[in-house]
């Protein structure tokens, strides 16, 4: 069989490409089935765009590993020097639409997703170190006075302004968005920034807080507010083409990776908060420490797929790296994951851009576009069944302490009596009820695995021996010792 030939999408080949017609003036035909398969595709072909960041352009790369940081954490990423992770970088510009001109006066994104050995790491940032509000209930109210007024539908200073000089947090971004580095020149001048704050956690479980920054070995450059009206009547895809051809001609552009380390001893004592994502640590007391090199090396094969598709959350956490108090890190911790499950569906993390490169194994399935590659694999947890994926404690992260909070993942089966009042309803049965009762559930309990009816005799028994005992009786079982030294 010839491999270029052309199919619909059920793989069936396709004959002439032209509409099926009653005669050759005639009316079309509903039977062209290909004709509609091709006009239903195309009506949906558009997805949402992005509320924020909606322009953007993405390659591949790799991010090697230069400097030695396993005392702070054991994240893969970070294992030993020389180490290679496969990365996918998107930028992008803020506020304006999918077709906002790239040289605009805006803040710039700069997304990166490290499929690293355990998992993906997705550290979505900017090109600037703070960012114009420190509480997520302004986040939407700032996004709205960026995109368009609700009467004319056009962008109004007034709005912007507005806002700006009632949050005077603001001030520190706005001074940046409106200096000389208000315009990157290309996505290969800038410096990129985690902005907020994280956790790194070390394999012993120590923690302290952690900034990341990306600085450009290009150096750099930027644009007047003349020579962006320029390229903007010439070319409003300038930073998208000069990053395509930049790498096409193996130009390969590169950044410098670097961490600022800070205590937990350090942030208790520091004199301002050091998660207002307003601020930044003073580099003369939290110098920049080399931890790697990032490298852009391959171009997507499709757009659509591979840059539109792209989705980065903050959630995307390894072990070894965490959140922090940073509330609006917080906050983005939910949000951006909830706006793909609207963008592109419950299983984006599917689509190839985003899958991770190591074995995943949950319990997250079905849903619309799922792959179904975890087959007959039970889907609840907890189980007992013999492969099937369980957690592990010692991924866990150490507990932190808010004030006299201490913030941990609390063992909820622990200090509860789950038998007590359960004994006591059993026993304001009559006979005939409780015959009845213990009837019931050994029928649906006798289907079960003969481990899991032990299991669950002994809950009967620690609530009621005579419980247990009706119950391990009608499934023929003897009454399980472990179960008696409960008791």
């Amino acid at each position: 069989m010839a491999e270029n030939r052309l199919t619909t999408a059920n793989g069936a080949p396709v004959g002439t490409q032209q509409a099926i017609t009653a005669g050759p003036r005639g009316p079309l035909l509903m039977q062209d089935v290909q004709l509609l398969e091709q006009m239903q595709h195309f009506n949906r072909e558009r997805i949402p765009e992005r509320v924020v960041h909606a322009k953007g352009s993405g390659a591949y790369g790799t991010f090697t590993v230069t400097g030695d940081i396993t005392r702070y954490t054991r994240a893969h990423v970070f294992s030993k020097v020389g180490q290679k992770t496969d990365v996918f970088l998107r930028f992008s510009t803020v506020a304006g639409e999918r077709g906002a001109a790239d040289a605009e006066r805006d803040v710039r994104g700069f997304a990166v997703k490290f499929y690293t050995g355990e998992g993906n790491w997705d550290l979505v940032g900017n090109n600037t170190p703070v960012f114009f509000v420190r509480d997520p209930y302004k986040f939407q109210m700032f996004i709205h006075t960026q995109k368009r007024h609700p009467q004319s539908n056009l962008r109004n200073m007034d709005m912007q302004w507005d806002f700006w000089s009632l949050c005077p947090e603001s001030l520190h971004q706005v001074t940046i968005l409106f200096s000389d580095r208000g315009i990157p020149r290309s996505y290969r001048h800038l410096h990129g920034f985690g902005s907020h704050t994280y956790s790194l956690l070390s394999a012993s479980g120590e923690r302290v807080w952690c900034k990341f920054h990306f600085r450009t070995e290009q150096g750099i450059e930027n644009m007047t507010d003349e020579q962006s009206a320029e390229t903007i009547a010439g070319d409003r895809e300038s930073h998208q083409r000069d990053l395509f051809e930049a790498i096409e001609r193996k130009d390969f552009p590169r950044w410098k990776v670097f961490v600022q380390i800070m205590t937990e001893k350090q942030a208790a004592e520091f004199r301002w908060n050091p998660f207002d994502l307003t601020k930044v640590w003073p580099h003369g007391e939290y110098p920049l420490i080399e931890v790697g090199r990032l490298e852009l090396n391959r171009n997507p094969e499709n757009y659509f797929a591979e840059v539109e598709q792209a989705a980065f959350k903050p959630s995307a956490l390894v072990p070894g790296i965490g959140p922090s108090p940073d509330k609006m890190l917080q906050a983005r911790l939910m949000s951006y994951a909830d706006t793909h499950l609207h963008r592109l569906g419950v299983n984006h993390h599917q689509v190839p851009v985003n899958k991770p490169r190591c074995p995943v194994m949950n319990y997250l399935r079905d849903g619309q576009q799922t792959d179904g590659s975890y087959g007959s694999a039970p889907n609840y947890l907890p189980n007992s069944v013999a492969g099937a994926p369980q957690p592990r404690a010692e991924f866990d992260d150490p507990a932190w302490s808010i004030g006299q909070t201490i913030v941990d993942r609390f063992d909820s089966t622990q200090d509860h009596d789950d038998f007590t009042q359960v004994g006591n309803l059993y026993r304001l049965f009559d006979e005939a009820h409780r015959d009845r009762l213990t009837t019931r559930i050994a029928g649906a309990l006798g289907q079960a695995r003969k481990e899991v009816q032990m299991r669950q005799v002994c809950h009967f028994f620690r609530a009621d021996p005579d419980y247990g005992a009706r119950v391990a009786t009608k499934l023929g079982i003897e009454v399980p010792q472990e179960c008696l030294a409960k008791m």
